[in-house]
């Protein structure tokens, strides 16, 4: 080498960085044709680290405070480069300095339905939304599998990653959790614990640190939201438990009745005389009959053909079976009070003539 060339040689004496730019997670000094003296101060600031890569290897890491680059504090790289211990010349090296301050206020959500594995629906597709912060925790192990050799990395860089991670892992954790959607919809502290749980697994795995993770809303898409009020309007009816879904046929039965009670003549009505309207009557006394638990009323033979004058009197005891079935569906909430008394006028009408 001439005098000439090292003269113009650049020699760097300190080295810091003062993150001028917000959101800059990992950056890059910048070395160029520079090479750091042998005796260098290299200072490194409170929620910083830096970090020394040799031809692609990280050497050395040094936390906060300020320190004189020598062989004796840089031993990895020494050994990577072969140094002879009373080596004093200027040397090259990468250095990186990391942010290990918390991101605060970074918002979450699923952009998109997630499908998940629920203990009462089966499988449920929901939406989440939330806010959550994290940090740089291990500055080798987010160089080595996030930020590589790029000049700079930006906390929106990676948030484009863990997005992907967090909702695959939001999927899994619910799924696992054997805790049903609609008692962590009720608890989304409940269901924010949950999640964060197996998030700090997974971030930990590129040396990131969660810091917060909350759960404001929790959703079901429309047409699963629908659903759900149907069946909570058939558990309002009584007739559904925790782990039967039978309700759900017998709330479409009892939300029937209303609209045929509107029909002329009520519910007795719905076909031709009382001979239909009691037909009608104990199919639905069958169909509820079998939700309920109880053995199907079995079909009542035709009856056989007779004059019209005796068809237009029907015995006391099978006018008395019907009002006694209508008492049940009354009982049941099944029918308003208001059909009930109509539909027991028209009865005793055709009983007593």
């Amino acid at each position: 080498m001439s005098i000439g060339s090292f003269i113009k040689k650049q020699f760097i004496d300190v080295l810091q960085w003062n993150e001028e730019t917000e959101g800059v997670l990992a950056w890059r000094y910048p070395m160029q044709d520079f090479e750091i003296q042998n005796g260098a101060v290299l200072n490194v600031r409170e929620s910083q680290v830096a970090v020394f890569v040799n031809e692609g290897k990280v050497a050395d890491v040094f936390m906060p405070g300020t320190h004189k680059l020598t062989t004796q504090t840089l031993p990895v790289l020494t050994n990577l480069k072969n140094w002879d211990k009373l080596f004093a010349s200027p040397f090259k090296s990468d250095v990186y300095f990391f942010s290990t301050r918390v991101q605060t206020g970074r918002k979450w959500g699923t952009p998109q339905p997630i499908t998940v594995r629920d203990k009462d629906f089966d499988m449920i597709r929901v939406r989440a939304f939330g806010m959550y912060s994290y940090r740089v925790a291990d500055p080798r192990t987010f160089f080595t599998e996030i930020s590589g050799t790029r000049e700079v990395y930006t906390r929106e860089d990676v948030e484009d990653q863990l997005r992907g991670i967090m909702l695959s892992t939001m999927a899994n954790s619910i799924g696992n959790s054997n805790v049903a959607f609609l008692d962590m919809a009720a608890n989304q502290a409940l269901m924010a614990q949950q999640v964060k749980g197996d998030l700090t697994v997974a971030f930990a795995r590129y040396g990131i640190g969660l810091d917060e993770f909350n759960v404001a809303s929790v959703s079901l898409p429309e047409e699963l939201q629908a659903a759900l009020d149907e069946r909570i309007g058939a558990g309002m009816k009584g007739s559904l438990s925790a782990d039967k879904m039978g309700g759900f046929t017998q709330f479409q039965v009892a939300s029937s009745i209303p609209l045929a009670a509107q029909n002329e003549g009520g519910l007795a009505g719905i076909g031709a005389g009382i001979g239909a309207g009691a037909a009608v009557g104990q199919a639905m006394a069958q169909s509820m009959g079998g939700a309920f638990g109880m053995p199907p009323q079995q079909a009542a033979p035709a009856p056989a053909a007779a004059p019209a004058a005796a068809a237009a009197a029907p015995a006391a005891e099978s006018i008395e079976d019907r009002l006694a079935k209508l008492k049940g569906l009354l009982d049941k909430g099944l029918i308003s009070p208001a059909d009930y008394d109509g539909t027991k006028a028209e009865l005793l009408k055709k009983l007593i003539g």
